[in-house]
Parts: structure tokens; sequence; C-alpha cells
């Protein structure tokens, strides 16, 4: 996000406008209102008492009221530069926070990589154990696993040795392993 800076903005040229503007309404209304009255400085005085007429505000209320605007403007705008640069602090604080957090993703996906990498080195390793051994003794091994564990192993070793270790198992045991590896990739898209 980029903002304008208060240093870019002119300094006081918008108030300075303004009370340019409301001077010269003053002087116009002083200039309106003044000439009738200079005009009917022969007419006789009224019978009304002078509070009862409609009293103008004078030229000194008029600058005392603009002024005290003035000031009133120049604290809203200083509220603002405030409130500017509160927001630039708190932009480059997230900034900073939204930095170190991809960082420390982009570090968790070195991580994961890796493990995931050592985990099937791992699961490589261990298959290759397996199919190693005897199919009697790898099938005893193969009967107190989880079915879905040993369909796991079966199904990344070569047809063969993985036919030897199911023959070597009970007959519940390799249909119930055989049921899992056949039903693994039923969910897939067929092409």
């Amino acid at each position: 996000m980029t903002r304008k800076s208060a240093d870019n903005r002119p300094k006081g040229g918008v108030l300075a406008v303004i009370a340019m503007l409301m001077i010269g309404s003053a002087a116009i209304r002083v200039g309106f209102e003044a000439g009738p009255a200079l005009a009917k400085t022969a007419e006789p005085e009224s019978a009304e008492p002078a509070s009862s007429q409609p009293q103008l505000p004078g030229a000194k209320e008029l600058l005392t009221e603009l002024l005290r605007r003035e000031d009133a403007l120049k604290k809203r705008e200083a509220a603002l530069v405030d409130n500017e640069k509160a927001l630039d602090i708190a932009d480059q604080a997230i900034e900073t926070r939204l930095a170190a957090l991809q960082e420390a993703e982009e570090s968790l996906r070195q991580t994961l990589a890796f493990a995931e990498k050592a985990a099937e080195t791992d699961l490589t390793r261990l298959t290759d154990v397996y199919q190693s051994m005897k199919p009697k003794d790898a099938a005893a091994l193969f009967e107190t696993m989880d079915p879905g564990f040993a369909a796991g192993f079966l199904s990344r070793m070569p047809p063969d040795a993985a036919a030897g270790v199911l023959a070597g198992l009970s007959p519940e045991a390799a249909y119930t392993i055989s049921v899992i590896m056949a039903g693994r990739n039923a969910a897939a898209p067929q092409e």
C-alpha cells in the first residue's frame, strides 16, 4: 500500500484558500450591509428601541470566528497526519510479519520435503528387506501386521516376491490384504 506522505502536500495551502474565501465573504457582506446604512444617515430615528433591531455580526466577531475555524482545521489536519503516520507504521509492521511468515512457510516446505524423502527412503529400504527375506519368514511377519500396512508393503514389492509372501499367509489374512490392495485405486478416475 502506498500512501501520499504529508511531506508532499503543500503546507497550509488549503487552509489559506479557505481563510481568504471567508474573509472575502465577510468583506462583501459588510460592504452590502454598510452601504444602505450610510445612505440612511439623514433619516430620522425610528420610534423602535435599538435592541429590537437586528444586530449584524461585526468584522471583529467574524474574524474571530474565522480564526477559530482555522485553528480547528489545523488541529484536524495534524490529527490526520498523525493517523497517517500510525497507518504507515502499521503497514511496515504487517509487511515485516508477512515476510517472516513467508520465510517460515518456505522453511516448513523444505522440512516437509526432506521428511517425505527420508520416509520414502525408509519405506524403500524396509520393502527391500522384506522381499529379501524367505517368503515363509516374511509371511509370518506380515500375518501380525495391520492389513492396510501389510498391503502397502506388498504393493511396493515385485509381483513374484509379493506372491510368495501372500502364499505363506493364512487364507483370511491373504484375502483381507488382497481386498485392500485391489480397492486402493478403485476411486481414482478412469481414462
